[in-house]
């Protein structure tokens, strides 16, 4: 079974660092914290490689620099290391935005531009942070569309996330209109409420890629059932992608939280599917 994690769920590992131009020119967002303080991203290969990792999902504000040179060195960290790098994820941008969508269109292209001088398999877009109606949504699936068709080496991937996609109906106009164009990164832990479930089971069959996201307690412990029902929905599809697990609990041991989504993973991918979500 691949071993994958996203960056997000090292940030403290990494110095809860979030680099300069973060978000497109005059939006609100990301604050840059300054210098790294704790691991560095070139650094972070070696680790996940000690961790039993042979995957990673790199947060884009992760990047300290986007030069060719830092690129070039990233790319040997990441190759030295045998780890994948599954997917750049561009964690801002509003292809909705009502007056700045062409701009933020612009600012997404370049990020993409960076993920293919990364060797990324993929990477993941917002489709937007407007509340859903159809003329957005079919706007956020022409706009993903034109980025996938000028990144023909990248596959573009979006996610069940942000305020345009409350549901998979809305997931599934999206991807309709991008035409095949566009894939489907799967959050286990963005959606809520009671049918939660029944909203992951009908994306499911889309996915390609997941955010095993593991929801918790105030006083960090992780719910450890929810979690299992949402792998199992994916399983129950047919899911094959990675799980990139996902932990921005309280609790400071990050890697052995990891550790525990792990072992819940990988106990279901290696055990009997049940044929549905119950």
């Amino acid at each position: 079974m691949t071993r994958a994690v996203s960056t997000w769920s090292l940030h403290r590992t990494l110095g809860s660092y979030i680099a300069d131009g973060a978000t497109p020119p005059g939006s609100d967002g990301l604050r840059p914290t300054g210098p790294v303080v704790g691991t560095s991203l070139l650094e972070l290969p070696g680790e996940l490689a000690a961790h039993g990792y042979d995957t990673v999902q790199i947060c884009h504000f992760h990047l300290p620099h986007r030069d060719a040179g830092y690129l070039a060195e990233l790319c040997a960290a990441l190759e030295e290391s045998g780890i994948t790098l599954d997917a750049l994820l561009v964690d801002a941008g509003d292809l909705t935005h009502p007056t700045g969508a062409v701009a933020h269109q612009t600012w997404i292209d370049a990020w993409i531009d960076d993920a293919e001088a990364l060797g990324a398999s993929r990477a993941r877009i917002i489709a937007g942070q407007q509340t859903p109606t159809p003329e957005r949504l079919r706007d956020s699936g022409r706009r993903l569309a034109q980025l996938a068709a000028a990144h023909p080496d990248v596959r573009i991937v979006t996610e069940n996330w942000m305020a345009l996609l409350p549901d998979a109906e809305s997931v599934r106009v999206v991807l309709d209109t991008a035409g095949g164009s566009v894939g489907l990164l799967a959050d286990l832990g963005n959606w809520s409420g009671p049918d939660k479930y029944d909203q992951l089971a009908a994306i499911a069959p889309l996915a390609e890629t997941c955010h095993a996201k593991c929801h918790h307690t105030a006083q960090g412990d992780l719910e450890t059932d929810d979690y299992r029902r949402s792998v199992q929905v994916l399983l129950d599809a047919g899911f094959h992608g990675p799980f990139a697990l996902v932990y921005d609990g309280p609790t400071e041991d990050e890697w052995a939280s990891l550790d525990v989504e792990h072992e819940i993973v990988n106990s279901l991918v290696d055990g009997p599917r049940s044929g549905a979500a119950r």
